[in-house]
């Protein structure tokens, strides 16, 4: 289980984060709502290790991780530009997390080709991922994500530069794919539709406090 424990955060010497505590189940879900500004990222970056709180703690399975560094903390992290490597094909962007866990190259592609096979990527591998349309940047992102088996995914944002009817279809599919490994999710997200098609639950940032949304 994922938890945020009695987190403060400033940003410009004014509050920003507010005793925020937040539990997220493996396997679940959790929508984390609110407008631009209200610091959904900021929490975001505090739980992947990119940013260290005022005050507050991190945990996993009630272990204490707020000091871990990222690469240790085994999450992984979708940016809503997909932040895929240009200057690598397909295969090599969804084999890198494994190369940098110092898997064999040829055991990493050979792991990542599975991956793609999985999501009905296979004759993409050689391709340049600026080749690629936005759903299909998208999904081969998902699979870099999921390579590494991450015991938590954080998703930034991840459909808001894709057109509307794209966005329904990887919301759903998105969805399934994470259910189906299991792993604890935190999708930030201003959308409200997002939110209710993909989370089991969602909260919402409010002057730096969390309150739960309908």
């Amino acid at each position: 289980m994922l938890e945020l424990c009695h987190i403060h955060q400033r940003y410009a010497d004014l509050p920003l984060l507010q005793d925020l505590s937040l539990q997220v189940a493996a396997g679940e879900i959790v929508a984390l709502l609110g407008p631009s500004g209200s610091g959904k990222s900021t929490l975001l970056n505090i739980v992947a290790g990119l940013q260290a709180p005022d005050a507050g703690s991190v945990r996993w399975d009630g272990q204490d991780i707020t000091a871990l560094a990222p690469e240790r903390r085994r999450f992984a992290l979708m940016f809503q530009d997909f932040a895929l490597f240009p200057h690598l094909n397909v295969l090599d962007n969804v084999a890198f997390g494994l190369v940098e866990q110092r898997v064999p190259k040829m055991q990493a592609r050979a792991r990542a080709l599975q991956m793609l096979a999985l999501f009905g990527l296979t004759e993409l591998a050689q391709r340049r991922v600026w080749n690629l349309s936005g759903g299909e940047q998208q999904r081969v992102a998902l699979a870099r994500a999921l390579i590494t088996e991450p015991r938590a995914l954080l998703l930034d944002e991840p459909f808001s530069a894709l057109d509307a009817d794209l966005r329904v279809v990887l919301r759903q599919e998105f969805r399934s794919r994470i259910q189906a490994i299991g792993m604890a999710t935190l999708l930030v997200t201003h959308d409200e539709a997002e939110a209710r098609e993909m989370a089991d639950r969602s909260v919402r940032l409010v002057q730096g406090q969390l309150v739960a949304a309908g």
